[in-house]
């Protein structure tokens, strides 16, 4: 099956413009204005879905839905959040049973909208089970995909539409997590791809992101090779979004890392980024002796911008390897700033020739000390279009395999 580009970024501007009608019903009922600040699709492990939220108490409320597109859905918002949403709608009734009812009648009229956007658009009809209540830890409120992951028997990974939305003066926010059903959704993309000139292999690109999780992982080998502490990788996945959505990908707050600019097929930008305290802490345990001062120095950041460098050579080569294709990189930049500032000029250098952007996230972390690392990869639209479609697949059930056994 193929998917083309403008597909993917008419399905993301519809759950884009669900995620709107939604917040909007809210705002509604509630008086409370929020925006969406954020809607992408992400090809991501089952596992890792959800990723993005901590250890905190989250509620919400998930739906069933079926017809030409099918799978489940949910509205997912922290406890505070949920407690100024129900204060709004049913101000003095603060019983638990109160509480849960008002987070029922709020997702369920914005998830009603959301849904009946999406039935409009197919001009179908869609059904949904009424509003069950969820609660939960962290990623473990999200509930599982209702159905399994395609005909061709791989349950590794599916397709997520994710909006996150935002009070406009609060520093609150919720999610709204779309889990279709691989083969509905699938067989939509195929349905809507016009063209076969800018159309991308599904199956290619499951492997292309199986390829990265192992390209992680082989970083993770070369942080622990390098300063003696245990990493290990822990979330890989490829998302679709608006080219001014790129730099919200990442938290906005100050990093220290590397940027490479990457050529050949493809092309694009690779970081590796670490938060201010991890990187003080992975440049100590590279140094054998104690550094100057608390802050950050110049021995601090010559260890960064070594690691990173060793980080994204690893990374790449093992693209390139895969892809049978010569990728060479610039030698790392060093970055000290905001994260949103680090990925806005690279958006916009991106953005010159395409509306849309493919980012490929990795993470790992130890548990030794206050470590964590990421990894974002921003390729060019076309030529990673063109290289996957120069890949060859023998049989779908091998993407387990090695990548030489997988592409010729």
């Amino acid at each position: 099956m193929k998917v083309d580009i403008q597909s993917l970024g008419t399905f993301n501007q519809l759950a884009h413009e669900g995620a709107q009608q939604a917040t909007a019903s809210m705002a509604q009922m509630t008086g409370i204005d929020a925006a969406v600040d954020v809607t992408k699709i992400t090809l991501v492990d089952r596992a890792d879905v959800g990723e993005e939220l901590d250890d905190g108490e989250y509620v919400g409320v998930q739906f069933d839905f079926e017809g030409e597109l099918s799978g489940r859905t949910a509205l997912v918002l922290d406890r505070p959040c949920s407690e100024t949403l129900t204060d709004a709608l049913l101000p003095g009734d603060s019983a638990a049973n109160m509480a849960q009812s008002g987070v029922k009648e709020i997702g369920n009229i914005m998830m009603s909208g959301f849904i009946d956007g999406w039935a409009d658009y197919l001009e179908t009809t869609i059904d949904h089970s009424p509003p069950t209540y969820i609660e939960g830890v962290g990623r473990d409120v999200i509930p599982a995909s209702k159905g399994e992951a395609g005909a061709d028997g791989r349950t590794d990974q599916l397709f997520v539409f994710k909006s996150q939305i935002e009070y406009i003066e609060e520093s609150v926010e919720f999610y709204i997590y779309m889990l279709p059903d691989y083969d509905s959704l699938t067989s939509l993309m195929t349905t809507h791809a016009d063209t076969e000139s800018d159309a991308i292999p599904i199956d290619k690109l499951e492997v292309f992101n199986q390829m990265t999780e192992r390209g992680t992982q082989k970083a993770a080998e070369n942080v622990s090779m390098m300063t003696g502490i245990d990493t290990e990788a822990e979330v890989s996945q490829i998302s679709f979004a608006r080219i001014e959505d790129v730099p919200k990908q990442i938290e906005n707050s100050r990093y220290v890392g590397t940027v490479v600019e990457f050529t050949g097929i493809p092309s694009g930008f690779l970081l590796v980024l670490f938060d201010e305290m991890s990187a003080k802490n992975v440049a100590e345990a590279m140094m054998p002796v104690e550094m100057d001062g608390d802050d950050l120095t110049d021995q601090h950041t010559a260890a960064i911008e070594e690691l990173g460098n060793i980080m994204t050579s690893g990374f790449v080569d093992g693209w390139a390897n895969v892809l049978r294709t010569s990728v060479d990189h610039t030698p790392p930049r060093l970055i000290h700033d905001m994260g949103q500032a680090i990925l806005d000029p690279l958006a916009a250098q991106v953005g010159r020739h395409q509306e849309h952007a493919f980012i490929v996230d990795s993470r790992m972390r130890t548990d030794d000390v206050e470590f964590e690392a990421e990894i974002h990869a921003l390729p060019n639209e076309q030529e990673l279009r063109e290289a996957l479609d120069a890949l060859m697949i023998e049989r779908a059930e091998e993407t387990d395999a090695d990548p030489d056994e997988i592409f010729q």
